[in-house]
């Protein structure tokens, strides 16, 4: 009786179904445990990466602008350099403004920075802007917290071109915003309207 026992136990042709699906299930959880080890093993973001589809990039680092003692200062002063420049320099003053913002308006100056760099046209006409700011004034309205519009009167001129001879000065609107940060204020929103 113990005999028959033990031959039950066995992995023969009379051993019971059970038995052998888990004994086939054991050596394939051991197949598949050795390809995993025999895989190369991808870096920590590139794994999750793989696993995730999507690749951690590290955080954005923290946006700093030099605080101003009013809203109205931290304007004037970024309207300002917003509207003069020459193509030589133009990218390089965005670039600046972007340093000199938070948010919205740094990601702004980043991208117009960029595109103006990559503008021939700008350069070889010798294009240039001048203007001055003539009014900031708090956007008024349920929602309009820290926004202020801008107006400025600008011309452009061109050096190397006949493009923009005779232009008159043309007035141009900005909705801005501002925010208090480090005991002062910082543009933080920009959109020019016209």
């Amino acid at each position: 009786m113990l005999a028959g026992g033990c031959a039950l136990v066995g992995s023969g042709p009379r051993a019971p179904a059970a038995l052998t699906e888990g004994a086939r299930a054991h050596r394939l959880a051991g197949r598949a445990q050795a390809r995993a080890a025999s895989r190369p093993r991808l870096p920590g973001p590139l794994a999750v990466a793989q696993r995730t589809h999507e690749y951690p990039s590290p955080a954005p680092a923290a946006e700093h602008a030099r605080p101003r003692a009013s809203a109205e200062l931290a304007l004037l002063l970024f309207a300002t350099a917003y509207v003069n420049w020459t193509a030589d320099d133009v990218a390089a003053h965005l670039r600046v403004l972007a340093g000199a913002s938070v948010g919205q308006a740094r990601s702004a100056m980043q991208l117009q920075a960029a595109q103006v760099a990559a503008d021939p046209q700008l350069r070889a006409g010798g294009i240039a802007n001048h203007g001055s700011v003539e009014a900031i004034a708090p956007l008024y309205g349920s929602h309009a917290a820290g926004r202020y519009v801008i107006v400025t009167r600008e011309w452009t001129t061109a050096s190397a071109s006949a493009a923009y001879q005779g232009l008159l000065p043309a007035w141009h609107v900005t909705v801005a915003t501002v925010r208090r940060e480090g005991g002062g204020w910082v543009v933080s929103g920009w959109q020019p309207e016209s």
